[in-house]
């Protein structure tokens, strides 16, 4: 299957399905309650990209935020637990770095879950730094020079 990539608008409805996506794979397995009116006002200024299925529905997301003029850091990658083992995540993933590349970011950055460490090494991706909890679950800042 391949995605059709095309970058979110904050506040549009293409958005809200992306926070239900969010919702749905990172937030319901661990029991964390769904975004409530002005929990996401923050990430106005993200750059959000949603990879949609042939028949336009939305399988995979994630978020890319300026951390320094050199980095970039993904966040809420998720992909549809209906789509994954699919390589949609890993096609997800290409098109963020591409275009942080393009951007001129040098460094790619995450704060990768425990559960996902061997998905972003098979794409790059090293551990610099020891592991950490975050939202009550383990967590590793894993980057990749661009």
């Amino acid at each position: 299957m391949v995605l059709h990539i095309r970058k979110i608008e904050f506040g549009t409805e293409a958005y809200k399905a992306m926070l239900d996506l969010r919702n749905e794979v990172l937030r319901q397995p661990i029991n964390w309650p769904y975004f409530v009116f002005g929990q996401t006002e923050y990430e106005q200024d993200f750059i959000h990209l949603g990879g949609y299925s042939s028949d336009n529905v939305l399988s995979a997301c994630c978020i890319l935020t300026e951390k320094s003029a050199d980095e970039v850091q993904l966040k809420q990658m998720a992909v549809a637990a209906t789509h994954q083992g699919l390589g949609l995540g890993q096609q997800l993933l290409m098109y963020a770095e591409e275009y942080a590349r393009t951007k001129g970011y040098k460094r790619l950055g995450m704060h990768a879950r425990k559960s996902a460490l061997g998905f972003y090494e098979k794409s790059g991706y090293t551990i610099v730094s020891d592991e950490f909890e975050e939202v009550g679950i383990p967590h590793f800042k894993m980057e990749k020079v661009l």
